[in-house]
Parts: structure tokens; C-alpha cells; sequence
């Protein structure tokens, strides 16, 4: 087995996730199977609990796992499926140890960090290495190692001391090390020294590192390389210089040229790795496909989309819903131009308190060629989704509304079209008379962590939904897998009325019962859905829900449905043909 370790130093938020996965798709690109683990050392057990204001989104996996947003990094690089395991905290591993510890695994011996918190750090590292991850059920050649936060941080130590150890063991053509720094920029000139004191300090960790990647908003002086290079006792090729790029999808273009393919080639003796011709190609054929897809945007026409929701303070809160509409606008040919607003902004109340709020909201929205509004928990910023909901139903804009932006549509259909007063959600009103949304009843509400409806779901279309543009995207198929989080759903009462009033309930789970999917079939493109397809988008293959709704926004809505379907022809015949 063979590790690439990417560690940081200086400051923590530097690009640690895109160098790790880019560096994961130049593997892919020899022919290699390549997994990940991302290392968080907080105490949580999982990110379900984490405010998404305070630390970016939580990205759910196939598995139902609540992990860190970087994982959903790796899976969009490296078109992989990972599991929760791929995600270790401290929590999870102090658990499993003193879980062991309780059931008298360690025979009385006094537990303490290092061995037995190291010793479970690296059998935890080297079992998940081992699960596969893509279609071919085989083991991963590879496998990216993420150490979040900066090297030198307290609560980091043990996972140090513990990759130190597997470095030991697996031996040095097994083990490459990448140190993340940030070089600023002061009054114009390039500083090296907060990088020699990071690298210093990875050093007295005990890390041996094969290749610095130096973050910096320009390429990187060549006196600056130098100096890099003969402070931290590395060579000059070793010192790689990461410049902000036009998009992160071209960082595995910038790093291939900067030499770090070779590096790792050379580092885990991959020029002695035999793989089957059959492999260097497809390895060739994604590197060719990805240098296709990651054009300059700079001469694409612009495509305008307003995201209403309540996290949007922070742009790593929808993360993954930014990351989708980027890989959809990237296959419509057409630039994203994603303006967020704050859905609190657009109430009525906003207009009163503060009036200037109120107007550059409702501007953004006006001047956008279609509105998003994603998921989220609690009462604030709803009514002004609601409002907005109704601008884009009533005035034919493009609408896609994401797990409770689906509740929120179904919520002002019930008021505006079906005329119950005041309805609402169960989560915003629990006493409220007319509940169009409710708590799921196999939910808990004593339980918040792990207790949502979580993973990869299967939802089923209806007879009837042959038109649906939603059923379009996906090529006419009769059902649609993706991940769901989420504790409440559309009120099963309200279902015969809704679809009377006009709002088709296009898609159910497999009960029948649950609503999954919403579409109004005279309009340009209103779909709400239940689950999280962002979760599941990719750089190559883009998630049907977000590109349709791009697709619409951009007028090639027709074009993209026409293209799916030929998509799901060709691998139904595919699939046809192996039988003979």
C-alpha cells in the first residue's frame, strides 16, 4: 500500500483539500486506483452536530455518514464513493479505544496514548485504505491522507505521532509527504519565513517531506523558490509553487506542470508499478476529458443565479451546492455567476428595519435568470424563501428548491394556491393548525446527532410523469438514487389536495407515501426535491438535478434532456449487448 500525506503549516483554510485531491486525479491519471481519509482532530465524532456558519457545510456520504466538506472534494475530483470511515476525528477514535477498554480487549493494561490511540489511528488508516471505492471492486493503489488544522496544533499530536510511525512501517518508496504553507505577500515582496518556521516545526514532528506546496496569490519569484528550498534543506524541484487559479479545477493542470507528478512518481517508485495497458489508458482518457472540461471561462457568456438561504456569510456553508452548479454551468458552456442572498433580507419586515437590505436583495433577484434555495434547519429566512418561491412560480423563472427549499415551495403553494391560511412547517410551528410539512414519525426528537434521515435513497417516479423535466435529466428512468438529510417531510394529508391545485408530486419513495420530487408542468423549470443531489455531483459528470435547472437558466434546457436520454440509451444497449 502507498500513502501521499498532505499536511499543512501557517495558517489552516490554504487549499489543503484541492491539493490533496488534485494530487489523488494525477495518480488516477497513470492508471491507478486512489481512495482518501480525511483526519479531523476535533472531538466530535461527525460533522452532523457542526453550525455549518462556524465550519463550512456538512457533506453527507452514500453510507449516510455526516463528514467534512473535504470528503466531497475528493469524490468530486476522483469520481469515488467513500464511506464514513474515510472521515476519522478524535471523537471516533478515543470512542473505539475506550469502548475496547470496557469491554476488556486490553487485558488490564494501562491505556494510554501512545501505543494504543496511535496503534488504532494506524489500523484504522490501513483497513480503510483497503476498501474499494469504484466500480472495479478492487483494492485502491493509493490512498490520500488529509492531516486537517496545522501541523503543531495540540489537539493533532497523536495523528502526527501515529503517521510518523506508518511512515517507519511501510517503508520509504511507500510513503510520500506533502507540506502545505502560505507564503503572504507584504508591501509587494514574497515572505519565506513564516514557511521555514512551518517547515521547521513538521520537521520536530517528525514528517520527512518530499515536496512543499507554497500557497500564494501569484506565481512564486524564482529567488523566492530558491531561498524555500535551501532553508527548509530540500531541493529546488521540491518546492512547488500553488498561484491562484482562474477555477480550482485547473490546480491539477497548474500542479502537473509544476512537476509534482514526477515527483510522486519518482517518490513511490511508480515507474516500477506494472499496470495493464487497459489501465494507462483509461488514465489517459480522464486526463484528456479533464484538460477538455476545465476551460477559461473567460469567454463564456455569464449565467446569473441567485442562491436564497440562511448560511450565506460563509461560502463553504453550501459548498457542495456551489461546486454543482459550477460543474453544470462548466457542461452548458457557460460562466456561473452565483449571487447569494440572505433570505431574511427579502421579508417584509426588512423593508421597515432596514430598508437598503431590502431593495439589494429583491434587485438580485429580479436581475437573475433563475432562483435557488437550498436546505437548512430552523425558522429564520423562511418567510422570505416563501416569498421568493412565489416571484419565481408567478413570474416563469427557473426554480430548483433543495430539501427544505421543496417544503418551502409546497408551504406557499398551500397558502397562496390551496388558500390554507397560515400554513407552515411542523419545524417552524410545532402548534401551528395547518401543517403542510411534518416531523417524520420514525425520527426522533430527543436524539439530534445521527437521528435524520441520512444516505442514498431510492425514489420512484409516477405513472403519468413521462413530461417531467426532472425525469428528463435522468435520461426517462424509473427511478433516481440520492442522498437525503433531512427530519421533516410534506404532509402525506395534503398530498391529493396539492396535486389537484396543480403542483405535481412527481416522485415517491418506496413506500409510495413520501414526497421525493415537486414540478409545476407549465413552467420553464420549477422542481423541487427532497434529497441533497449535490452530494453526488462530479467535475465530469454533473448532478442532473443542478445541470437541468443550469440548463434552463441558461436555455439549453431541451438540448441537456435530449442528451440524457441519448446517454441512457446508449447504456441500456451497452448493457444489452453483454449478454450475447
Amino acid at each position: 500500500m502507498r500513502v501521499v500525506l498532505v499536511s499543512g503549516g501557517v495558517i489552516s483554510g490554504v487549499g489543503k483539500g484541492i491539493i490533496a485531491s488534485s494530487a489523488g486525479l494525477l495518480l488516477k491519471t497513470l492508471g491507478l486506483r486512489v481512495t482518501a481519509i480525511k483526519i479531523d482532530p476535533y472531538l466530535n465524532t461527525d460533522a452532523g452536530l457542526l453550525n455549518p456558519l462556524e465550519h463550512g457545510e456538512c457533506f453527507v456520504l452514500a453510507d449516510g455518514g455526516e463528514t467534512d466538506l473535504d470528503l466531497g472534494n475528493y469524490e468530486r475530483y476522483l469520481g469515488i464513493t467513500l464511506s464514513q470511515q474515510s472521515n476519522m476525528t478524535t471523537g471516533k477514535i478515543y470512542k473505539l479505544v475506550i469502548d475496547k477498554e470496557r469491554r476488556g480487549d486490553y487485558l488490564g493494561k494501562t491505556v494510554q496514548v501512545v501505543p494504543h490511540i496511535t496503534d488504532a489511528i494506524q489500523e484504522w488508516i490501513l483497513k480503510v485504505a483497503k476498501i474499494p471505492v469504484d466500480n472495479s471492486g478492487e483494492e485502491p493503489d493509493v490512498c490520500i491522507i488529509e492531516l486537517g488544522g496545522t501541523v503543531g496544533d495540540l489537539e493533532s499530536g497523536p495523528f502526527v505521532e501515529a503517521l510518523v510511525q506508518l511512515r517507519h512501517s511501510l517503508g520509504r518508496n511507500n510513503f510520500f509527504s506533502i507540506g502545505v504553507s502560505y507564503v503572504p505577500i507584504i508591501n509587494g515582496e514574497e515572505k519565506t519565513k513564516p514557511t521555514q518556521h512551518a517547515i521547521k516545526q513538521m520537521r520536530s514532528a517528525g514528517f520527512i517531506l518530499d515536496a512543499i506546496a507554497c500557497r500564494c496569490e501569484r506565481e512564486l519569484d524564482e529567488a523566492t523558490i530558491q531561498k524555500i528550498a535551501r532553508s527548509c534543506q530540500v531541493d529546488y524541484e521540491q518546492v512547488i509553487g500553488v498561484r491562484n487559479m482562474e477555477t480550482i479545477y485547473q490546480v491539477p493542470l497548474l500542479l502537473e506542470e509544476e512537476g509534482l507528478l514526477k515527483l510522486l512518481q519518482s517518490g513511490l517508485a511508480l515507474d516500477k508499478a506494472a499496470l495493464s495497458p487497459a489501465r494507462v489508458q483509461k488514465g489517459q482518457v480522464l486526463w484528456d476529458l479533464w484538460k477538455k472540461t476545465v476551460v477559461s471561462e473567460r469567454h463564456l457568456e455569464p449565467v446569473n443565479i441567485v442562491l436564497v438561504g440562511k448560511y450565506v456569510s460563509l461560502d463553504d456553508a453550501y459548498l457542495s451546492v456551489r461546486k454543482s452548479l459550477e460543474h453544470s454551468a462548466m457542461r452548458c458552456k457557460r460562466k456561473l455567476n452565483l449571487i447569494s442572498v440572505d433570505a431574511e433580507h427579502l421579508e417584509h419586515e426588512m423593508q421597515h428595519k432596514d430598508p437598503t437590505k431590502y431593495h439589494n436583495a429583491w434587485k438580485a433577484v429580479c436581475e437573475a435568470h433563475s432562483i435557488l434555495v437550498p436546505g437548512g434547519f430552523g425558522s429564520r429566512g423562511v418567510e422570505g424563501m416563501i416569498e421568493v418561491t412565489k416571484w419565481a412560480r408567478e413570474r416563469n423563472i427557473p426554480f430548483l428548491g433543495i430539501c427544505l427549499g421543496l417544503q418551502v415551495a409546497v408551504i406557499e403553494y398551500a397558502r397562496n394556491k390551496l388558500g390554507r391560511e397560515g400554513a407552515t412547517s411542523e419545524e417552524m410551528d410545532p402548534k401551528a393548525e395547518n401543517k403542510a410539512v411534518i416531523f417524520m414519525p420514525e425520527g426522533s426528537k430527543e436524539q439530534m446527532g445521527g437521528t435524520m434521515r441520512l444516505g442514498t435513497r431510492t425514489s420512484h417516479f409516477k405513472e403519468g410523469t413521462e413530461w417531467s423535466k426532472l425525469r428528463g435529466m435522468y435520461g426517462g428512468a424509473a427511478t433516481f438514487d440520492e442522498r437525503h438529510r433531512h427530519r421533516y417531510e410534506v404532509n402525506p394529508d395534503y398530498i391529493e389536495d396539492l396535486e389537484k391545485a396543480g403542483l405535481s408530486l412527481t416522485a415517491v419513495d418506496d413506500l409510495g407515501v413520501r414526497v421525493e420530487s415537486i414540478e409545476l408542468k407549465d413552467h420553464p423549470f420549477f422542481v423541487g426535491v427532497q434529497a441533497h443531489p449535490e452530494f453526488t455531483s462530479k467535475v465530469l459528470e454533473p448532478s442532473p438535478v443542478y445541470l437541468g435547472f443550469v440548463a434552463a437558466s441558461a436555455g439549453c434546457l431541451d438540448q441537456m434532456i435530449k442528451a440524457a436520454r441519448e446517454k441512457k440509451e446508449l447504456v441500456n444497449g451497452a448493457s444489452d449487448s453483454s449478454h450475447f
